[in-house]
Formats: C-alpha cells, sequence, structure tokens
C-alpha cells in the first residue's frame, strides 16, 4: 500500500473534521432502456493518461471525482447496486486517479439518499462532499468554496446553485437570501420565479444524522409527493427541504457563470463544445436526432457516439445513421 499512500495526499479537513466524498452509484436508468455498461463510465471526453502517457477515455464519473480530489478531497465512498460490478472494475482502488475508493454495495435503493445513507457507519463521523457522478459541474473549484463556506460554522449543510439550464419541472429549485442562507427549497415546481437549482452539496455529520433519521422514520410510507423523480425515486432534495423546514441552518454558494452539463441535450452541449472537441458521446433518449446534428453542423466534432437510443429510433438506426453522417 506504500505506492497507494505515496499517491494520494494528506485529506482536508473542516472543522478539524477529514471531508470525504460520498457518490450515489446505485441507479438501475431504466427509462435509458438496456445499456452496454453503467452510465457513469459512459466516456465524454479525451485525456492523456497518467501512468502510460496515451489517450485514454474520461468517463463521466471521473470528472466528479476530479472535482472532489481538486478540493483535496482524498477518500470517497461509491455506493454501488450488486451488479454494477463494472465501475469498481474500471476504477479499483483509486490508484490511477489519485484518491482512495471504497465502495458500498447495496441490493437495491429508494433514490439516491437512501444509497448515501446506506454508508451511514462510514461517512457519519466526517465532513461530507456529496456530488452526482453523471453531471459534469463548472468551475473546478466548487467545492473549495463549499467547504470554505461550511468551515465558518454557520450551517450544517451548503447547496453549490447553478443556473437553471433545463425544465424546472425536472430541478430542485431553491429561494435563498441576501446572506445565502436557504429559505426553501422548491421540488420540481410547475413555474417559478426562482433562477438556481442545487446540483452538489457539502454538510457536517449533523445533517448526516438527520439523514439517516429522514429515511429510518418513514422509509416505507414515502408518498407521491417524494417519489416524483422520474423513477419513482425519493430525491434528496427532499431531505434538504425537510431540513430547512426544521430549522436547520442550511446555505448556498451561487455559481452565476458555473455550469453543470446534461450531455442529452443541445443546449448544454453549446459551451463545452465551443472550441470543438475530437471525442462527443451524446445520449438522444431526450433529443431528436435531427435536431442534434442540426445543432453540431456547426461545430466542429470528429467522433460522435450515441447512446441511450430509444426503441423507436434504434429501429431506425441505419436511417439515423446516414442522417448524421452527411
Amino acid at each position: 500500500m506504500g505506492d497507494l499512500e505515496d499517491s494520494v495526499c494528506s485529506p482536508v479537513k473542516v472543522r478539524d473534521r477529514e471531508v470525504v466524498g460520498a457518490v450515489p452509484a446505485a441507479g438501475r436508468s431504466r427509462r435509458l432502456g438496456l445499456l452496454p455498461c453503467s452510465k457513469e463510465l459512459f466516456p465524454v471526453g479525451i485525456v492523456t493518461d497518467t501512468e502510460t502517457g496515451k489517450p485514454r477515455p474520461k468517463v463521466a464519473a471521473e470528472y466528479l471525482l476530479d472535482r472532489l480530489k481538486s478540493a483535496g478531497v482524498t477518500k470517497t465512498y461509491v455506493i454501488i447496486r450488486d451488479g454494477k460490478w463494472d465501475i469498481p472494475a474500471y476504477f479499483g482502488d483509486g490508484r490511477r486517479i489519485g484518491m482512495d475508493l471504497a465502495y458500498v454495495v447495496i441490493s437495491g435503493s429508494c433514490g439516491p439518499p437512501d444509497s448515501v445513507d446506506r454508508a451511514y457507519s462510514f461517512i457519519k463521523d466526517h465532513i461530507v462532499a456529496f456530488g452526482f457522478p453523471d453531471i459534469l459541474l463548472e468551475p473546478p473549484v466548487l467545492f473549495q468554496q463549499l467547504l470554505a463556506r461550511l468551515d465558518k460554522g454557520t450551517s450544517e449543510v451548503v447547496l453549490g446553485l447553478f443556473p437553471a439550464a433545463h425544465d424546472c419541472r425536472a430541478m430542485d429549485m431553491i429561494e435563498y437570501d441576501a446572506h445565502g442562507r436557504v429559505q426553501a427549497v422548491v421540488l420540481k415546481p410547475e413555474t417559478t420565479h426562482l433562477k438556481f437549482a442545487w446540483a452538489c452539496a457539502v454538510w457536517t455529520p449533523e445533517f448526516t444524522r438527520f439523514l439517516h433519521e429522514f429515511m429510518r422514520s418513514d422509509k416505507n410510507n414515502f408518498g407521491a409527493d417524494l417519489r416524483i423523480d422520474a423513477q419513482g425515486d425519493v430525491p434528496v432534495g427532499a431531505v434538504f427541504r425537510s431540513a430547512v423546514e426544521g430549522g436547520m441552518p442550511v446555505e448556498c454558494v451561487p455559481f452565476p457563470s458555473g455550469s453543470y452539463i446534461d450531455i442529452g441535450t443541445p443546449a448544454d452541449l453549446a459551451k463545452p463544445l465551443k472550441a470543438g472537441t475530437d471525442l462527443l458521446v451524446c445520449e438522444i433518449a431526450h433529443v431528436e436526432p435531427q435536431a442534434l446534428f442540426d445543432f453540431l453542423s456547426s461545430r466542429k466534432v470528429t467522433r460522435l457516439i450515441l447512446t441511450h437510443a430509444s426503441p423507436e429510433i434504434a429501429a431506425e438506426i441505419e436511417t439515423v445513421l446516414t442522417v448524421a453522417r452527411k
């Protein structure tokens, strides 16, 4: 283990507690159909491998791990569902990316907060840095800023806020005051005047205990008001909302120029594709192929990989590929 210890720096601490990452990766992606691998491992870029010096694919989850590592996080718990063995097979113990990785294997989950709670015994005494492994976040220093805010000691949770880039009905919108104190968490509203949604967070052991009790209190009786995600999962935002309504101090750091990238929509592809790319991996479950190709026609993309095709698109895939090559 000596080489591993040499490859990982000393862990960052906040309020005299080590910061650890918590990454939920136990989902089944039912609405996306049969996939060749876990969605967390879809390649979304090319990087130079530090060991071989050769180009290699950079997978979706690696972007989040990079953000955590940049903030000084040296240990991350990845919660996976039984059967998603491709994730530990790919990342291993984290040596290659310079971070200690541990895997908590569960049989099933009713949503990301449930997944995180399964790691309770490992994370309960630490500051937790949380993010989704299929969301690409900017700026690179975002977790540093969230941890600096948490270190002030005036809150138990700090949310990272980003301009709402999608339909608000798919997002948890945040109302906050001029001092960055969260006033309300609005789960996937039909309409809203709010401009920012949360996409990552850091929190203290006090909130970890709150989440643990939240999941235990009603675990088998979550109603339709909580199971509002596309797959019927309980969202993490429901726990944040309960904490705010219960008087727990929750603060936020808005990133007005920040972004989180959903590679399934053309609008979110505009910024990363501004300078062109050698490889683009794009979901076509949520966008018409012709609209995607029209969008890409004025941009330099050397290779395009299409994933998450619906049954209807898959049935016409040869036609789709012909149009794509024009």
